[in-house]
């Protein structure tokens, strides 16, 4: 597989770079309790430096080039070596020296589901020079993958920039929030979870039936292709070349922090190189189900190895 030596990137990420903090516990405490967890840790995180590194972890080093802002702190110079550690371009990693970098803490249950509390920090000072910085990255780009963790209007802004460049937008509309008109119709693909799917459609997605309601009341708004994650149960594709429900993979949960990462970094390698949708979605679902099978975000992404491992295990 080539390496890119020279800056120009296959994928673009622009979004989040934050630290997660985790805690593992039985359970929560109640209001005005002091319950005893069981284990901290901490690790890269932020679902644009999550997604960058997924999708590093497919291809070659310098495929993949992050788009954002870290604090003028310890968090953020840990942030920056992470790239490094991944094979992502960080030329565009810019330090705010102003403010804080992004925190998430992550309570991780007895189930290993879990749930996310995130301060942004540096990452609300994005502003036009991110834009900048992605347009000057397009010029051999095929992907530009985006979430809704930094100022929409910047994300917003980005998209335009990669459609008129020709660069397919991949948007994961998490967290949710409240979206400016066009916004969903910037993207090419959109990558909803079932919460976030509901939020752009007004469809409850609890089964593949009503998944499929959902996603093609996206299409409707002139998407190339609605992608409707749905855990363990895979997801649900409305797109010109598949329609249908992809199954995912039986695998032994540790923590299902970002499988939605893992599995939009592998989208977007499959769809950089050529494949099919079906192809692409598989091999972001792969990506996904292998992610919670390790602990923390960055370091549970898995190898091209590992992924091909197991679709082969599969067929």
């Amino acid at each position: 597989m080539e390496i890119n030596m020279f800056g120009k990137p296959a994928i673009v990420v622009v979004g989040s770079i934050n630290l997660d903090l985790f805690i593992e516990a039985s359970r929560f405490p109640r209001a005005g309790e002091t319950f005893e967890g069981d284990r901290f840790f901490t690790g890269g995180g932020g679902k644009g430096a999550n997604q960058a590194i997924a999708a590093s972890s497919l291809t070659a080093p310098g495929n993949v080039m992050m788009v954002g802002r870290v604090g003028g702190d310890n968090f953020g110079e840990q942030l920056i070596s992470n790239f490094d550690k991944y094979g992502v371009l960080k030329d565009r990693v810019r330090v705010d020296a102003d403010r804080s970098s992004g925190i998430a803490l992550i309570f991780i249950d007895e189930t290993k589901e879990n749930y996310v509390l995130p301060v942004y920090g540096a990452n609300t000072g994005c502003d036009d020079q991110q834009v900048v910085d992605a347009r000057d990255a397009f010029e051999n780009a095929t992907v530009l993958l985006v979430q809704q963790e930094i100022p929409l209007e910047v994300t917003f802004a980005a998209m335009n920039a990669a459609r008129v460049a020709g660069v397919t937008v991949v948007l994961d509309p998490a967290p949710v929030r409240e979206l400016p008109e066009g916004f969903i119709e910037a993207a090419d693909i959109v990558v909803p979870n079932q919460i976030e799917a509901e939020a752009v459609t007004g469809v409850p997605v609890d089964d593949v039936e009503s998944a499929s309601e959902a996603a093609s009341a996206l299409r409707a708004r002139g998407l190339q292709a609605a992608i409707i994650k749905l855990g363990q149960y895979g997801c649900y594709v409305d797109s010109a070349e598949v329609v249908g429900h992809v199954p995912g993979f039986s695998v032994e949960p540790v923590a299902t922090v970002a499988a939605g990462d893992a599995f939009a970094g592998g989208l977007a390698v499959g769809i950089s190189e050529g494949m099919r949708m079906q192809d692409a979605v598989e091999l972001g679902n792969a990506a996904g189900a292998l992610c919670v099978t390790k602990l923390g975000a960055q370091d549970s992404m898995p190898t091209r190895a590992e992924v091909q491992n197991l679709l082969a295990s599969t067929r």
